[in-house]
C-alpha cells in the first residue's frame, strides 16, 4: 500500500514462485502486464522530457512506481496507477490537496503540473503522474525532536485538511475496512479451513466490539494522509518529507497520529506527547478520538490480509509476499487479531498533561 519516493532498486517483476500462488495467473489480465521498460520511458517522454534511459523501479505494489533519469537535469519519479482502483476525479482531489499542501511550504511531495495545471496523464492504457524526487531514510521514533517536528508538519497538514471535505474521496469505516474484508476472506477460501471457525469467531467478536467503541465516540472526518507510518516520511539531514497520499481519505485525526507510535505502551506515551506537542502548535486535537487507536489498529491489520488477498493474483504480490496465505500466516494473524481484543479493553493513551 506504500509508495515510496526514495532510490531503492527493488525490481517487482512478473516471476511467479512455484508454491506461492494458489491459482494459475494468466498474465495478459494481470494490471500492469502493458507496463515496459521502453512503455515507461515513451510515456515520461510524451510530456516533453529526454530521459537518459535509465529507468529503476522502486518499491512499490499497489502502483507501480520507477525512478526515470532525464538528460542535464535531476531524475523524475514516474507513478502508474492500478487500473479501477481510484476514479480520476479521486486521483485529481488527492492531487489537489497535495499541491495545495505544497503551496503552504508543508514538506510535502506533490504531483508536477503541466503548462495547463493538469498534473494526471494517459499514455496507452495507462493513467501516471511525475513528482521529484526526494530521497531519505525513515524518521528515528527515538528521536524525540524528529517526533516533535512530525507533529509540527501533521499539525499543519490536518489544518489544512480541515479546511474542507473530500467529495469523491472514501472514508475510513468499519463497514469498509472491518466488515467488508471480513466477507472478502470468508468468500474466496483464503482461510485454511482448519483455522476458519477461529478466523469468524474472532473477526465477529472484533467487529462487534469496534463497532461499540466507535459507534460511542463524536469525532470529525477531516482530509487525512491516509498511510502515515514512518516509512511514508523521508528524512534526510534536516529535512522531513511526508509522501505518498495515494491513500488520502476522510476520517479521524489520530489515526494519521498512531501510526507514527511504536513500543510498549509506555514509549509510545512518550512519543505521543512530543508528536503532539508540535501538532498543536498549528492544530487543535481532540482528547476523545484516543480511545480509536486499538480499533483503527484492528481495521488496519484486518485490511492489510484482506488487501494481500485481492492482490494475489498480480504476480509482483506472491513474490513480494512469498508467506502469504500459508497456514502459518493465517495462525499468527488470527493470534494477533485475538491479541487485538484484549487490547481495545486496555487504557487508552492520554493527554500528557493528564499523566
Amino acid at each position: 500500500m506504500t509508495d515510496h519516493t526514495d532510490t531503492s532498486n527493488d525490481n517487482v517483476g512478473n516471476t511467479i514462485q512455484a508454491d506461492a500462488s494458489p491459482v494459475a495467473v494468466n498474465l495478459a489480465n494481470t494490471p500492469f502486464h502493458t507496463l515496459t521498460q521502453d512503455t515507461v520511458l515513451d510515456a515520461v517522454e510524451s510530456l516533453g522530457y529526454v530521459s537518459d534511459l535509465r529507468v529503476f523501479p522502486l518499491n512499490s505494489y499497489e502502483n507501480r512506481v520507477y525512478q526515470v533519469g532525464i538528460e542535464g537535469e535531476a531524475p523524475l519519479i514516474a507513478k502508474f496507477y492500478r487500473p479501477n482502483r481510484w476514479s480520476l476525479q479521486q486521483i485529481r482531489e488527492e492531487h489537489t490537496f497535495s499541491l495545495a499542501l505544497a503551496e503552504l511550504e508543508i514538506p510535502v511531495v506533490p504531483p508536477i503540473a503541466n503548462a495547463e495545471g493538469e498534473t494526471l496523464f494517459e499514455y496507452g492504457d495507462h493513467r501516471f503522474s511525475l513528482s521529484q524526487r526526494r530521497g531519505g531514510h525513515a524518521p528515528s521514533l527515538d528521536d524525540m525532536d524528529t517526533l516533535y517536528r512530525m507533529g509540527q508538519h501533521l499539525g499543519r497538514i490536518h489544518a489544512l485538511g480541515q479546511v474542507e471535505d473530500y467529495s469523491h474521496r472514501p472514508a475510513l469505516t468499519l463497514e469498509d475496512f472491518g466488515i467488508r474484508s471480513r466477507e472478502y476472506l470468508l468468500a474466496n477460501d483464503f482461510i485454511p479451513k482448519t483455522l476458519l471457525a477461529a478466523y469468524q469467531t474472532v473477526s465477529e467478536q472484533l467487529i462487534d466490539k469496534m463497532q461499540s467503541v466507535i459507534t460511542n465516540i463524536n469525532y470529525r472526518s477531516i482530509r487525512l494522509h491516509g498511510d502515515c507510518h514512518p516509512g511514508n516520511v523521508l528524512q534526510r539531514e534536516d529535512s522531513l518529507y511526508f509522501v505518498d497520499f495515494d491513500d488520502s481519505r476522510m476520517g479521524p485525526a489520530i489515526q494519521d497520529i498512531w501510526m507514527l507510535l511504536s513500543g510498549d505502551k509506555t514509549q509510545q506515551q512518550t512519543q505521543f506527547g512530543e508528536i503532539l506537542e508540535g501538532y498543536e502548535e498549528f492544530c487543535e486535537f481532540n482528547p476523545t478520538e484516543l480511545p480509536l487507536i486499538e480499533s483503527f489498529r484492528t481495521l488496519r491489520l484486518m485490511h492489510y490480509a484482506a488487501w494481500l488477498a485481492r492482490r494475489w493474483e498480480d504476480p509482483a504480490f506472491p513474490q513480494a509476499f512469498p508467506w502469504f496465505n500459508s497456514e502459518r500466516y493465517w495462525a499468527e494473524h488470527i493470534q494477533e487479531l485475538r491479541e487485538q481484543l484484549f487490547g481495545l479493553d486496555e487504557p487508552a493513551l492520554k493527554l500528557p498533561s493528564a499523566i
